[in-house]
């Protein structure tokens, strides 16, 4: 079978960064990593000089809402149409990520990510569950979350229900569904919720009995409900910092909570805007690498000049140093992977192995990617080759070159 050279990088492992190395590809795994430059070994063997290069994990990005004008709730081809568009940026895997909606939006969308997952098209990056940030969060710390669908949860009938003020004031919810429709099926990977709100706790339990992974977040919880949270099942936190109290001496908080408990692994937004370079450096520090995934929660904005125009779940959202929606509220980010692991490292103090541990090892291992976010010998070929100055110059999914980037 023939084999893929790729000469002359510096490959970062998950314990150094190795010099002068030679990855070899066989079909869609690497089969060695050797010392030195080489060249390949038949006439059938392909080899690709990339000195002075560094090689990385590919990307693997648990909370993207969509990129370069697309989002991914737009229409039935919107997940598709992302999950080409993002090996440009280094990302090889990702979990298509929603916003509150009607079941009809909702339900188009999933089909869609079940639809891409199980018929993947080559040379795109990998969808993978996905991640819904639920109309079941604390409207207080909604954002740019439409508050018409958000909901309490009632187990007796397995159903979201319409409050009549209270938590949610008068523009709650004007739709129910079946709670089993949202949760059936191998297409939902990870549910954002706010455990305080009414029926939270029995939510975050049947979440977990039907094999979601929970998520805090867009949350007004106190440490003590937080803790409650965590010891029921929750494993994630939600673009840590954003959406959720500050945390002081004397009220740590759900960030407090999330901090202190290994079993949680946080998500957070490395675009320099939503949380300070300094901050993410402290999060790291508390937590490790192995605990913290550098997410992007880009929007259709990401990528786009600015300044200009797109949409996050059919309302208009406006290119600045983050996604605004017309009224100003932050909306998400505009930032893409590759400036995240740039920001990392250059603004953030981490290593070339703590940042691919971030964007990479991390969030494969918290979804159970086996395979997949680092580079050793059996794992799949999803690679990324930086230039000297941290910037994509191609992206390997499953050993295959995808587009390169628009320069």
């Amino acid at each position: 079978m023939p084999r893929t050279f790729l000469s002359g990088a510096d490959v970062v492992l998950v314990d150094r960064v190795a010099s002068n190395c030679t990855v070899v590809l066989e079909h869609d795994r690497i089969i060695d990593i050797l010392q030195g430059p080489h060249a390949a070994g038949s006439s059938d063997d392909s080899r690709f000089d990339v000195s002075g290069r560094i090689i990385v994990p590919g990307f693997v990005d648990v909370h993207v809402h969509g990129v370069l004008g697309v989002d991914v709730m737009d229409d039935a081809a919107a997940v598709r149409t992302v999950a080409r568009q993002l090996p440009r940026f280094g990302v090889t895997a990702f979990c298509p990520t929603s916003v509150a909606s009607s079941l009809e939006r909702l339900q188009v969308f999933l089909d869609a990510v079940g639809q891409a997952r199980t018929d993947p098209e080559p040379g795109a990056a990998r969808v993978l569950p996905a991640h819904l940030e639920s109309p079941f969060i604390n409207p207080d710390y909604r954002g740019a979350q439409p508050l018409e669908w958000l909901s309490t949860y009632e187990k007796t009938v397995g159903r979201r229900k319409k409050p009549s003020g209270g938590f949610f004031g008068e523009k709650a919810s004007r739709r129910l569904f079946p709670l089993p429709t949202v949760f059936s099926g191998p297409d939902v990977g990870i549910l954002t919720m706010a455990p305080e709100i009414p029926g939270g706790m029995d939510l975050l339990l049947d979440a977990r009995q039907a094999g979601i992974r929970v998520s805090l977040g867009h949350s007004g919880a106190t440490y003590e409900e937080a803790m409650a949270a965590i010891d029921a099942g929750a494993c994630h936190a939600t673009h840590l910092f954003n959406r959720m109290p500050p945390m002081t001496h004397r009220h740590p908080g759900l960030v407090g909570a999330v901090l202190e408990r290994d079993e949680v692994a946080a998500e957070i937004i490395c675009d320099g805007f939503h949380v300070h370079p300094s901050v993410v450096r402290t999060t790291v520090a508390a937590k490790g690498a192995s605990r913290v995934m550098a997410i992007t929660d880009a929007t259709a904005g990401a990528g786009l000049p600015y300044g200009a125009s797109a949409t996050l779940g059919g309302r208009r959202i406006t290119v600045r140093e983050t996604a605004q929606l017309d009224d100003g509220t932050l909306a998400g980010s505009v930032v893409t992977m590759d400036r995240v692991f740039a920001m990392l490292v250059t603004q953030a103090g981490q290593s070339l192995i703590d940042a691919a541990a971030l964007c990479s090892t991390t969030p494969a291992r918290e979804l159970r990617l086996a395979s997949q976010g680092t580079i050793a010998v059996g794992q799949m070929a999803d690679l990324v080759v930086l230039s000297s100055s941290l910037k994509v110059e191609h992206t390997w999914i499953a050993g295959r070159k995808t587009a390169e980037p628009e320069r």
